[in-house]
């Protein structure tokens, strides 16, 4: 009886989409864990495509390593890879990586990427980490909090979602804070979060909306003090643009949402409110304030902007980032969502 062919074992290589960023770092930590448990010492390298050429790092994943057993790569930026060369090199390697100890992520923010590079994946190979729903994140900060020790109030909740960017990688890292600052059973509070983290906390999208959308101050106090804030995020480890992009898109669509609920004669319902994201006092009073900066017409010029700006950046690489974002800045802050021709 001729002995059963065995099915070819499948390459290391994954595919990894998606804005939930807490949940893919999870996902290729358990990765790296059991490469290290099967092979012993791991390299481990972090590349962006439209930096880092897809060729290098396809020639450093062939190339056996006299130091340690296996490579780990993840190579950022996947939704930049379009080139035809750049995906057959992939492809090639997919198909010729069997028994290799080596392992490489692709890694993007965006939902999706070049269709003839995602085709290359099986299902098992790659995965979207999608964002939590609205209704999801105050359950997860309550759980995250009780895990480790502490409660919190509703209130508390709510404000830390105003504070914090909402993916799991941020949620973590700000709410960790807490866990060293107090006794376990300790119920968190209002004036707890806003200690811990008003004035510890790092800029980011929301904080730099919440200054962009500051309507005690004028046009120009606004503008300086988001270009000041855009340059602290610019110079944080893990800036962005591409992801500030995302951050702000969110904040003006939720902008358009709040004006649309207040469109009508009738005031919205409390349940209408929630069910929108405008849960917190302080978000309802942000968004009201925002609301008397731009209209709703300004709200979907500056979305047309900022999808034009994150395609610029895209197409053209990081050599104007800074200089493009400091324009939409002004664009929104002193033109209304225009892109001036002159700037004054």
């Amino acid at each position: 009886m001729p002995a059963a062919k065995t099915a070819a074992v499948e390459g290391e290589v994954y595919l990894f989409t998606g804005p939930e960023n807490g949940d893919k770092n999870d996902a290729a930590d358990n990765l790296k864990a059991a490469s290290e448990k099967k092979n012993g010492a791991v390299d481990f390298y972090r590349y962006y495509a439209g930096e880092t050429r897809v060729m290098d790092v396809i020639s450093q994943l062939e190339n056996v390593s006299l130091f340690s057993s296996a490579l780990f790569i993840v190579l950022k930026n996947a939704e930049l890879i379009k080139g035809k060369d750049d995906i057959a090199l992939i492809a090639s390697y997919i198909k010729n990586s069997q028994g290799s100890p080596n392992i490489l992520i692709l890694e993007s923010d965006e939902n999706s990427v070049e269709k003839s590079l995602e085709s290359l994946f099986t299902p098992s190979r790659k995965k979207i980490f999608w964002e939590m729903f609205d209704s999801q994140k105050p359950q997860w900060v309550m759980r995250y909090f009780q895990k480790n020790g502490l409660q919190i109030e509703m209130d508390a909740v709510e404000q830390i979602l105003d504070m914090v960017e909402n993916n799991t990688e941020a949620l973590k890292a700000e709410c960790s804070r807490f866990f060293y600052c107090f006794e376990k059973g300790h119920k968190v509070s209002t004036e707890d979060v806003d200690k811990m983290l008003s004035h510890n906390r790092e800029e980011n999208a929301f904080t730099l909306f919440a200054a962009m959308s500051d309507p005690t101050a004028s046009p120009k106090e606004r503008l300086e003090l988001s270009v000041a804030i855009l340059q602290k995020i610019r110079l944080s480890r893990d800036s962005s643009g591409t992801a500030l992009l995302a951050g702000l898109a969110y904040c003006f669509r939720q902008l358009r949402s709040y004006q649309a609920l207040h469109a009508g004669q009738d005031t919205p319902s409390e349940a209408q409110l929630r069910a929108a994201g405008f849960s917190s006092k302080t978000k309802r009073t942000q968004y009201a304030g925002a609301s008397r900066i731009w209209s709703t017409g300004s709200a979907a010029s500056i979305l047309s902007l900022i999808a034009s700006v994150d395609m610029d950046i895209r197409s053209g690489g990081q050599a104007m980032e800074d200089t493009k974002l400091t324009m939409l800045l002004y664009s929104i802050i002193i033109k209304g969502g225009l892109y001036p021709a002159k700037y004054e």
